[in-house]
């Protein structure tokens, strides 16, 4: 199936997930075009700065994302947890904030948060 959608989508790529799950997605040269006619971009810069934050210094409280980002941040991780990129949890009076499985898959990390907290590292460490 791979190769058939290899010769007849040349932007797409069939990706391996551990287990037994795949997804289709447009290969990272192509980005750039892509870019030009998307209309809407999913999240806002900010909610994906905050969205960094829960991947990185996971799992974190509300209120530490407050101090961190401002009260602004109670409206990024609604629409986060609404697109499925986090989870909650209560722990006494506080919600506790982490990073789905669907976040790993959409971005390609891993779902280990060691493993993860290194690839953010690297592509940080590529991107300056």
């Amino acid at each position: 199936m791979a190769a058939s959608v290899k010769g007849a989508l040349s932007a797409i790529e069939i990706v391996e997930y551990p287990g037994p799950r795949f997804a289709m997605q447009l290969k990272a040269e192509y980005t750039g075009v892509a870019r030009r006619f998307a209309t809407k971009p999913l999240l806002s810069k900010a909610a994906l700065r905050s969205l960094s934050f829960i991947a990185y210094f996971q799992p974190i409280t509300g209120s530490e994302l407050a101090l961190r980002r401002g009260s602004q941040v109670y409206e990024h991780l609604h629409d986060l947890e609404e697109v499925g990129f986090i989870v909650w949890e209560r722990k006494g009076r506080s919600k506790v904030y982490s990073t789905t499985q669907e976040f790993s898959e959409y971005f390609g990390l891993s779902t280990d948060v060691q493993t993860m907290k290194h690839q953010l590292e690297r592509r940080t460490l590529i991107l300056r």
